[in-house]
């Protein structure tokens, strides 16, 4: 059984190799650069629409009213940056009913590298809303003894969004990898329906906390009152 699809290697010449998670990757991203192309070909803005629009505007729909929920102004502005980010981790999920398929997510280094994906995405939102100083001025608050820990914090809340996801869509595939070793098929089946469901859990998740420390990079500072009149 392999603990990642890192050790399911396709092709290797000297330290060039070509494993199951670099495939499985540009696989998806393939699959999704295709299936957005082929949807939104046609867009109708009439009352007949396609069925494959319908969906594509209610996945839209239901990502923008969560970043609106999260706190996010303009959430147009982020929706290319968390879309993505939720459809590749829940289409990585819903592949796994396909016959030989690995999810990348299952690899450490795939979830590394969207954590840092979001690492970037923090103080790139962040410097574009408030500019450099005004985001790097959140370092040092309330004093600048602070600025240490919030770097560590920054760099640690990186680390655990990697962690979280491997081990969650790893854990997964382990488990039913074992019962379809040592029980019946109906179960395993059952188990793989969970399995999809905890994907798109944790694709839910991860997007939020990607949103939720945006809005943390991007906080509004208050408006001082206006004056009084005659004051």
């Amino acid at each position: 059984m392999r603990l990642s699809p890192d050790e399911l290697i396709f092709w290797q010449y000297g330290f060039v190799t070509l494993n199951a998670t670099i495939v499985f990757t540009w696989g998806l991203m393939l699959l999704l650069t295709l299936g957005s192309m082929l949807i939104t070909r046609r867009l109708s803005a009439e009352l007949t629409r396609s069925r494959w629009q319908n969906l594509l505007e209610i996945v839209v729909m239901a990502i923008v009213q969560q970043i609106e929920d999260i706190g996010l102004p303009h959430p147009e502005k982020y929706l290319g940056f968390l879309g993505t980010l939720f459809l590749f981790i829940a289409t990585a999920s819903l592949c796994t009913v396909i016959p030989g398929f690995e999810p990348p997510t299952g690899s450490l280094s795939t979830t590394a590298a969207l954590a840092l994906c979001v690492l970037v995405a923090v103080p790139w939102y962040g410097i574009a809303d408030q500019g450099v100083g005004g985001y790097l001025e959140s370092y040092v608050e309330p004093t600048v003894v602070m600025l240490p820990f919030n770097v560590i914090s920054e760099l640690s809340r990186t680390l655990a969004l990697a962690v979280r996801l491997f081990g969650n869509m790893m854990s997964g595939a382990m488990i039913i990898g074992i019962l379809l070793t040592i029980t019946p098929f109906i179960f395993p089946i059952v188990m793989t329906a969970l399995g999809l469901l905890t994907g798109m859990v944790q694709a839910y998740i991860f997007s939020v906390l990607a949103a939720v420390y945006i809005a943390a990079a991007i906080r509004t500072r208050p408006v001082a009152p206006a004056p009084a009149p005659g004051a």
